[in-house]
């Protein structure tokens, strides 16, 4: 019996103009009203993904949200932080000198603020347009010292020349470091370890669910550790291959309410 659904948001729960059906919704009220956990697992803030919370009904005591892929495990209803995982400064200033070495935008996560570093003479962020919800401040190295949370560094900036960063990122930094492309247009540098499987897992703990009592529903290469870890993976019809290869069920495409038909398969039937 499926007792938690972890669902990614863009691709997946989020129609490609990054609205929530209205089949998904209904799907997703009937699901909670039988006491399953609806869980949205984001590489996004809370703040980013209030709006969803709100439409969805998920700002209730007892319900909770895995943020910055898996680094935050969060209390909907007062953003209070249950789980936490985050860089440190050595980390972040380590990040800081391979974006300048590679001539690449970086921005640096503090919880809801978004520090935009000069790393890149040449190259300035697009992370603003992916997440204007988000408050946006321009800062030097020196400043990163007033700072005492990091969540994870992202580079924004378009596919082409973004997949070109990628392939001359040094073994030693994916050694260190979670890097994952988020979106086609989003690399994320995050700690050792955190995954959206490893912030499911930590909440499962909490809440005294087990491994084959989740589901999870994704997309993107950064779902694969969750959709590998529950005991029903879904990938959406619209998913990389290896989300797609790694899934029990594929679904339909996040235009087609994918989310609610695999929901409607395996949980309310």
């Amino acid at each position: 019996m499926i007792k938690l659904i972890a669902i990614d948001l863009d691709g997946t729960l989020l129609t490609d103009k990054k609205e929530v059906s209205l089949r998904n919704k209904e799907t997703l009220k009937k699901a909670k009203a039988q006491g399953v956990k609806i869980v949205l697992c984001t590489g996004r803030p809370l703040m980013a993904i209030r709006p969803y919370l709100e439409l969805l009904d998920l700002r209730q005591a007892g319900d909770y949200s895995i943020t910055f892929n898996g680094g935050l495990v969060q209390k909907n209803d007062s953003g209070e932080i249950v789980e936490k995982v985050t860089l440190t400064k050595d980390d972040v200033t380590e990040l800081i000198a391979l974006a300048k070495e590679m001539n690449m935008p970086l921005d640096i996560l503090s919880d809801e603020i978004v520090l935009c570093l000069p790393t890149s003479t040449t190259y300035h962020t697009i992370y603003p347009s992916l997440n204007p919800l988000l408050t946006y401040k321009e800062a030097t190295e020196a400043e990163l010292s007033t700072y005492t949370l990091f969540n994870k560094a992202v580079t924004a900036y378009d596919q082409e020349l973004l997949d070109q960063w990628i392939a001359n990122i040094p073994a030693s930094i994916k050694e260190k470091f979670e890097v994952i492309k988020t979106r086609n247009n989003l690399l994320e540098f995050m700690p050792k370890g955190v995954t959206k499987a490893a912030g499911i897992a930590r909440l499962a703990a909490d809440l005294g669910i087990t491994q084959a009592e989740v589901m999870a529903i994704g997309d993107e290469e950064n779902d694969l550790s969750m959709v590998e870890y529950a005991k029903v993976g879904v990938a959406m019809d619209n998913a990389v291959p290896v989300v797609k290869a790694a899934a029990d069920f594929i679904t339909t495409t996040n235009e087609e309410d994918g989310v609610a038909r695999a929901i409607e398969k395996f949980v309310l039937n």
